[in-house]
């Protein structure tokens, strides 16, 4: 047995307790409700959270296909980029599966003699990670740069209800036919 076909055997539990530890970053109310609620409407993060890591294990079991992965990795961190969350702290989330399957599947992996196998996946959730930071940064520049106009557009609005700018009217000459302007 291949360690894929175990971890696709397995593949329910697996992502169920994934989901627990990522769940597990959030206090303690937030969790009780991403854990309870179960609507994806009443409870978007939750179902996204829930949806996507299937997806994504689906996609370490094929291998590493970019085009693929980004936009699912996308959709998770765009929700943990607004967060309170450190940058390391949000990117936690894909470096939880190497524990949660250590600890699921020691024993198989052991008598089995996958180390070796285990290794080489372990490589693709590292890759895994690569990937998201690269689009975890640009969530978190996207957010600055909203927050930078945001502040100069009320500074703007500020300075011109004191008085102290105005709008400058738009100047067009007036040319009449056979002006040269050269």
């Amino acid at each position: 047995m291949k360690l894929e076909k175990l971890l696709s055997k397995n593949s329910s539990a697996i992502q169920k307790a994934w989901l627990q530890s990522i769940f597990a970053t959030y206090p303690a109310d937030t969790q009780r409700f991403l854990k309870k609620q179960k609507d994806q409407f009443a409870n978007p993060v939750g179902y996204t959270f829930s949806k996507e890591i299937e997806n994504l294990f689906k996609e370490l079991l094929l291998g590493i296909d970019t085009e693929r992965v980004s936009p699912i990795l996308d959709r998770i961190i765009r929700v943990r980029a607004v967060q309170d969350f450190s940058p390391s702290q949000a990117m936690s989330f894909i470096f939880l599966l190497k524990k949660v399957i250590r600890e699921k599947l020691e024993k198989e992996i052991r008598e089995n003699g996958f180390s070796d196998e285990l290794l080489s996946f372990e490589y693709r959730i590292d890759n895994l990670a690569l990937i998201g930071f690269d689009i975890f940064m640009k969530r978190r520049e996207k957010i600055y740069e909203i927050r930078a106009n945001e502040s100069k557009n009320q500074v703007s609005r500020l300075l011109e209800r004191a008085g102290l700018i105005c709008e400058i009217p738009k100047w067009e000459p007036n040319l009449k036919e056979g002006d040269n302007i050269s």
